[in-house]
Order: C-alpha cells, then sequence, then structure tokens
C-alpha cells in the first residue's frame, strides 16, 4: 500500500500476509482523487472512511490535509494496522475507531462531507449503505457518498446517486443528497 498525493506521497506500508482487506488499487484510487480533486477542498473537509480495511483511503485524505478523518473497521488485526499507521505519520486528524459500521451508521449524529465505504466485495449490504447515510442525514450540504463496489452491484432505487466510474474491477458509485 502506498500514499499517492499529499505531505506522505510515496510512504509506503505493508499489512502482514495474513491480512484479509482488499486494498484499492493505485489505478482506481489515482481515478477517484482526479475526480475529488475538482470538485473539494481537501483542508475544509471532514470524512468517514467505512469498511477501512487497509486505512489506504483515510491515509490519502489525510495526507491530503483534511482536517478530519475517521476510520472504521471491525476487524481488530485491521484495526491495529490503522491505528499503527496513523501513529507512524503522527496524523493528528485522524481517528480509528473498531466498531461495525452497520452499528457505526446507526448511532452516528456526526455530518461529514465525504463518506466513503469499500465493503467486502461478497457482501450483500451495499444497498443499506445508501440507505442509512440518508435517512440519517449524515452528509453535510453539498456532501458525498462514495462507494466502492464490484460491477455487479447496482443502485436502481436511489435518486441520490449522479456518478459511476469504472476502473478495471474496481467500480465507484457517487451519490448526493438531492434537494
Amino acid at each position: 500500500m502506498r500514499i499517492i498525493s499529499g505531505i506522505h506521497k510515496g510512504r509506503q506500508f505493508s499489512p502482514d500476509k495474513k491480512f484479509l482487506a482488499r486494498p484499492t488499487t493505485d489505478i482506481a484510487k489515482e481515478g477517484l482523487f482526479n475526480i475529488l480533486n475538482n470538485h473539494i477542498y481537501y483542508d475544509e473537509i471532514s470524512v468517514l472512511d467505512l469498511f477501512s480495511g487497509t486505512g489506504s483511503i483515510g491515509f490519502e485524505f489525510a495526507s491530503r490535509g483534511c482536517n478530519n478523518v475517521t476510520s472504521i473497521e471491525l476487524n481488530p488485526n485491521h484495526h491495529y494496522f490503522i491505528k499503527k499507521t496513523a501513529d507512524t505519520l503522527k496524523l493528528e486528524n485522524f481517528k480509528a475507531i473498531k466498531a461495525n459500521v452497520f452499528s457505526y451508521l446507526k448511532n452516528c449524529y456526526e455530518k461529514y462531507d465525504i463518506i466513503f465505504a469499500d465493503p467486502p466485495y461478497e457482501s450483500k449490504d451495499y444497498q443499506l449503505i445508501p440507505q442509512l447515510v440518508f435517512e440519517k442525514q449524515l452528509l453535510k450540504e453539498n456532501g458525498w457518498l462514495i462507494i466502492e463496489h464490484p460491477i455487479a452491484v447496482k443502485f436502481p432505487n436511489f435518486p441520490q446517486l449522479f456518478d459511476k466510474r469504472n476502473y478495471s474491477k474496481v467500480n465507484f458509485s457517487f451519490f448526493k443528497t438531492v434537494s
């Protein structure tokens, strides 16, 4: 895993061999952040990274200067790796929480500018993510929900869906609040 931009650009971290997470590929990550670069000012936003895995996406946001990044990961080994890496990078703007994503969303009252979710590709609960985010109104005005998913996952019943992008086997669906 490497950080592709920001103050920690080029830093590499390697989870141990027993790691179960599937990190977002560099090509997909570069594509995602190229889109975001044209729409946000990193130093003005707060980010919620759900199903954080290696923490790669959250670290990318923190490296780019986000003032508040919250990482949610249930797996204890993954959570430990994220905390250890955040400590190594001396990220004061980064908070790692060990929790079930759906429980966290149901009990969350904080609003975010960007919510990024990368559930395991075999998950059956993709539809529950935008449902909870929009029911709980967890996005700030003009905020985005971005879900990474396999090509077979579709979001036909969400008028908040405004864009989809494909980077080989990595797909991103973009949502925002509909006025």
